[in-house]
């Protein structure tokens, strides 16, 4: 079955193939069975409806809107909604951080099938069972590109295990987080861990912005990931229901941008 793949946005992940577009219909348009309009911001829905308008009047009865916006169901496929390299092997997680609407959208953590990548984009891959964690590690072996574990690593969930079989692999980069003060320490014990890699592999969500915090204490924390080693990757905080711009003294915060929710 040939699908178009229709996206809002640009990013870094979307697919460059013949039947991958970014925007309205085009003046030259492939046959197709169906079209899919793929969401996976929230201030995106706007302009999710509008394509879902503009492309059905050229497919009419076969456009479908979807996405991580709503909902990620079903096994990851490769190539489709984001591009080659990039793998999907679990949904989910088990923690319900007040931040993270992964939990309402995606439900308990669950395991997939898994499928070639060098780029682990899973919400909390170290959730899963030792058995899957091996099949993905063997995997990854495979590949002719370094790892890079992008959807981040549950630095509590680092073992000595983890960290062995990370030192087995080609890493491109490892992903992990401090979105809070106290997680601070738990990401000192995982970066001890990880020492074998240096600082440019070692990169830190820093989850900044949230309930209220000042600028003052969101730089003390990243500050603070920078001296336990690794490479902090500040993240603002968006409210799901709307995009904000982040603002101190009537100015912009550093490094203020969208985020996925």
């Amino acid at each position: 079955m040939k699908v178009i793949r229709v996206f809002p946005r640009r990013t870094s992940y979307t697919p460059a193939d013949a039947y991958a577009f970014v925007g309205g219909p085009p003046l030259w348009r492939p046959e197709a069975d169906e079209v899919h309009i793929s969401c996976c911001f929230s201030w995106d829905i706007a302009e999710t409806e509008r394509l879902h308008r503009a492309w059905e009047q050229y497919y009419p009865g076969r456009v479908y809107s979807g996405g991580p916006v709503w909902n990620s169901d079903g096994d990851f496929v490769p190539g489709l909604y984001v591009r080659q390299g990039v793998t999907i092997t679990s949904r989910g997680c088990n923690n319900r951080c007040p931040w993270c609407l992964v939990p309402e959208r995606e439900g308990k953590f669950r395991t997939l099938p898994i499928t070639p990548g060098y780029i682990i984009q899973d919400n909390n891959l170290l959730q899963a069972p030792k058995g899957h964690l091996e099949q993905v590690f063997a995997m990854l072996k495979s590949q002719r590109r370094a790892a890079i574990f992008a959807g981040g690593l549950d630095a509590r969930l680092v073992s000595d295990w983890v960290a062995g079989e990370l030192r087995g692999l080609r890493i491109g980069q490892v992903f992990l987080a401090c979105d809070t003060e106290e997680a601070i320490i738990p990401l000192r014990k995982a970066l001890a861990k990880l020492s074998f890699l240096p600082r440019e592999k070692l990169r830190c969500y820093v989850l900044c912005a949230f309930g209220g915090e000042a600028v003052e204490q969101a730089r003390a924390r990243l500050e603070e990931v920078w001296e336990a080693g690794a490479m902090p990757f500040c993240q603002n905080y968006q409210p799901p229901e709307k995009y904000i711009a982040i603002r101190q003294n009537g100015k912009p915060w550093p490094g203020s941008g969208r985020g996925q929710q």
